[in-house]
């Protein structure tokens, strides 16, 4: 496998220096402030990321005021006592994105985040203790007890909360491909992301950079080279 030294080093003579990549780079994520985190925003950005997965992020991020008011806050507690009357009003609701499969898996992530919350303290607190070196069993929890919570839109979620993870997007990819990783061009089998989860972990013993930074490195290393507006616009995105 290619040492991420070399990879850094290419990303840096695209980006225009050490300094000028340096600066594209996101803070090192807090599990101090991760684990601080209430139960209802970690459930409005699970909502977020599931509405936004194939769809127009800013047909979303427009309406959003309007998912806060539909979704009572997105507080699990009362919408997980919701009746069906309640959920069948919302797939008329103009205030939201009425997808009625995703509006139910608000219903369904509401119960989740709520067990959650009651076998670890909050939501927060279980995502801030769980390892980066295993983000593939979180994945795996997610979209087991979560409800389309699996692939992308899942680690969409934990890099927009602040849990420190990689993004197995386009260019991300192509650089672990590029790299010498023997990995499909879109990584969907627990055997990919296994090889992907064991790369990340041998480069963050090499380096001692927090995983987002080194997934960000990787996707700024090949492919299309994008300029720095640009990339500033793309937040949470490694592409």
């Amino acid at each position: 496998m290619t040492p991420f030294k070399t990879i850094r080093t290419r990303a840096e003579k695209r980006k225009g220096g050490p300094k000028a990549l340096a600066r594209l780079l996101p803070p090192k994520p807090d599990p101090k402030a991760l684990a601080k985190l209430g139960d209802d925003r970690i459930l409005a950005e699970m909502t977020r990321r599931v509405f936004s997965a194939g769809f127009a992020w800013s047909v979303i991020e427009t309406k959003w005021p309007g998912f806060e008011e539909a979704f009572l806050g997105f507080k699990p507690g009362p919408l997980t006592l919701q009746p069906d009357d309640f959920w069948d009003a919302l797939m008329k609701d103009t205030r939201i994105v009425r997808n009625g499969a995703k509006i139910m898996s608000v219903r369904a992530n509401a119960g989740f985040v709520r067990d959650i919350a009651r076998e670890h303290g909050s939501f927060g607190k279980f995502l801030a203790k769980w390892p980066s070196s295993d983000q593939a069993g979180l994945l795996e929890l997610l979209s087991k007890r979560g409800s389309r919570l699996g692939g992308n839109t899942g680690q969409m979620m934990l890099r927009f909360l602040g849990w420190d993870g990689f993004v197995t997007s386009g260019d991300v990819v192509l650089c672990l491909r590029d790299a010498g990783l023997d990995i499909a061009q879109t990584v969907t089998s627990k055997r990919d992301l296994a090889r992907v989860q064991a790369q990340f972990n041998a480069w963050a013993g090499e380096t001692g950079l927090p995983y987002v930074q080194i997934s960000r490195i990787c996707a700024m290393s090949i492919g299309e080279n994008y300029a720095a507006e640009k990339l500033a616009s793309m937040v949470g995105a490694d592409d």
